[in-house]
């Protein structure tokens, strides 16, 4: 109800009503985040070509000097930098020059193996190193002494595959058998395989010696 000038009082209107009410409070809904897509790592003018090089087995010849603390720093060059050492041999070659020769069995990639090579070089002692691997088919052999012990008929089949693999008894007893072996690597590693089940008791292996085929000499 309002009052007039008159104090008669009338009804309120719609108006005036609304007018009266409070306000309604609105709430606002904040508005949803976007999630942003991730950034993409920064594009490369070159093509990136994933590589899966492979491990190789190589043998290297070393011609050093022949003395004290030269095989020391070689081996220490490996071990320093995390290289392998599969099989390594050393012994004087020509003992008016003072020279001797270091073959080294290793594996690695591409990369690894041009590594061992540039390193090596490197020492003051080495007058050459050759990859006889990557030059051709080098002419391997290795010399094994494996000792059998049995009886028997394992005593009588050692001796028939030892005269299969032409191995040669340079020791024998009533209850043992020392056979000598010489050839490639697997020939030889395949040798003691077969001997495991009859007896095999012991095995020394001189590791690998090697040379290029053909006219040509190692150079230094």
């Amino acid at each position: 109800m309002t009052r007039t000038k008159q104090g008669i009082a009338k009804p309120a209107t719609k108006r005036s009503r609304a007018a009266t009410k409070p306000a309604a409070k609105t709430t606002r809904k904040a508005p949803a985040r976007k999630r942003r897509a991730p950034v993409p790592p920064p594009a490369s003018a070159y093509f990136i070509e994933e590589r899966h090089d492979r491990f190789e087995r190589h043998t290297l010849s070393v011609l050093v000097d022949n003395e004290p603390g030269v095989l020391a720093r070689v081996i220490g060059l490996f071990s320093g930098r995390g290289y392998n050492i599969d099989s390594l041999t050393v012994s004087e070659t020509e003992h008016e020059k003072h020279l001797s020769r270091i073959t080294i069995v290793t594996s690695g990639t591409q990369m690894v193996l041009a590594q061992i090579r540039n390193q090596l070089e490197r020492l003051v002692p080495v007058h050459s190193v050759d990859d006889l691997t990557r030059e051709g088919n080098p002419l391997e052999r290795e010399l094994a002494l494996v000792k059998i012990a049995g009886t028997g008929d394992h005593r009588v089949e050692a001796l028939r595959i030892a005269d299969a693999f032409r191995a040669e008894v340079v020791g024998a007893s009533t209850e043992h058998f020392i056979f000598q072996l010489t050839g490639r690597t697997d020939k030889v590693a395949q040798f003691i395989s077969i001997m495991e089940p009859l007896g095999l008791i012991e095995v020394c292996r001189t590791g690998v010696a090697a040379m290029n085929r053909g006219p040509e000499a190692m150079t230094e």
